[in-house]
């Protein structure tokens, strides 16, 4: 399979992804502008794992940090500069990128790259879903104990005195750990190039396959735009997944801390009234009894119920009309990252709820 990316298979990339982003993966709004700034700058292709050579590697291209972070600036040649300063550190042929996760923002990262370098985009993200860390967008290196991590983080304002361009190696979580603040330095947000891997690696190990998965569901949205409740069906039975309730959010708490934004809401809906938690991405939700209806890696979503478009957790405000609507993690493609029970009990920590 090669996709030849034109702007309708691009809108529906960033609508799909937005869903799968499930209240993270970044503003769907940023991801369109990037797409459509990708296709003016070159060709951007979508091609399948069988079609890389067995002896190439892939490397992740993402963008990380806090998307409600005020200050964040991360330019497309922030991203490029990453990728090239990652070429020039490693002695291997890269043939293709990868993004770490699905998103509205994230399912198109390194299209830009791509369209500039000539490196195609493979259909086999570190997650089929967003998530909060680096370390579970790295299709389980972490459980290799003798894995170097190589990443190259670019991004923040000169003039601000927030620019930021570097190179570090070492042990994957404690280079990841490093980067997160690089990226609050840089204003909240910088452009990562990182960790190139085998393509039998990949195929082992990254969501197979979600890139694909997105375009489908952002088809759904491009069919019934402006019908939010039909776009709530169809999404839903397109991934066997529930409409849980309808309603208005009552509450909504947000703190921008280490790099994340970190909160909950509280939606007043139809049947009952629910609580949120998110760590970037939704993470749980309950019902008035306490009662827990999902819990990442589940896939929690929020539809506009004017719009039907994705909400993400940054953005969503007290008043706003929604849509919720959960996945069971079954259901999706995820990466080895997110199977790891060590690796969620981060989760735990930061929302003191129990996830696993």
């Amino acid at each position: 399979m090669i996709i030849k990316v034109d702007e309708n298979i691009a809108e529906a990339a960033v609508l799909g992804g937005a869903f799968y982003g499930g209240g993270g993966g970044g503003d769907y709004r940023e991801g369109l502008k990037n797409a459509r700034l990708a296709l003016q700058l070159g060709e951007v292709y979508i091609v399948d794992v069988e079609n890389i050579p067995l002896e190439g590697y892939v490397a992740t291209a993402s963008i990380i940090g806090a998307p409600a972070a005020k200050e964040k600036y991360v330019l497309p040649s922030h991203m490029i500069k990453a990728v090239e300063l990652l070429i020039d550190n490693i002695d291997i042929p890269l043939e293709g990128l990868i993004t770490g996760e699905n998103g509205g923002l994230s399912t198109v990262n390194g299209w830009i790259q791509s369209a500039v370098l000539g490196i195609p985009i493979i259909d086999a993200p570190g997650n089929g879903r967003a998530h909060p860390t680096g370390v579970m967008g790295s299709i389980g290196l972490h459980k290799l104990p003798d894995y170097v991590s190589i990443q190259a983080a670019v991004g923040g304002d000169k003039k601000a005195g927030r620019y930021i361009e570097m190179v570090i190696q070492g042990s994957l979580e404690k280079v990841d750990r490093i980067v997160r603040e690089a990226s609050v330095q840089a204003g909240g947000m910088i452009a990562i190039a990182r960790n190139p891997v085998t393509i039998n690696y990949l195929k082992d190990h990254a969501a197979v396959g979600a890139i694909s998965k997105a375009i489908e569901v952002g088809k759904v949205f491009q069919k019934h735009i402006g019908e939010p409740f039909k776009i709530a069906e169809e999404a839903t039975k397109l991934i066997d997944g529930k409409i849980i309730d309808e309603g208005l959010v009552e509450y909504v708490s947000l703190e921008t801390k280490g790099g994340y934004d970190i909160g909950k809401l509280i939606l007043n809906g139809k049947y009952d009234k629910y609580e949120i938690t998110f760590w970037n991405e939704y993470m749980t939700v309950e019902d008035s009894k306490s009662r827990r209806i999902a819990s990442f890696p589940d896939l929690i979503v929020t539809l506009s119920a004017e719009s039907g478009l994705p909400i993400s957790s940054a953005e969503i405000k007290k008043d706003d009309k929604i849509i919720l609507i959960t996945c069971p993690k079954e259901n999706l493609l995820l990466g080895a990252g997110v199977k790891d029970p060590q690796i969620l009990s981060q989760v735990e920590n930061i929302i003191g709820k129990k996830i696993i």
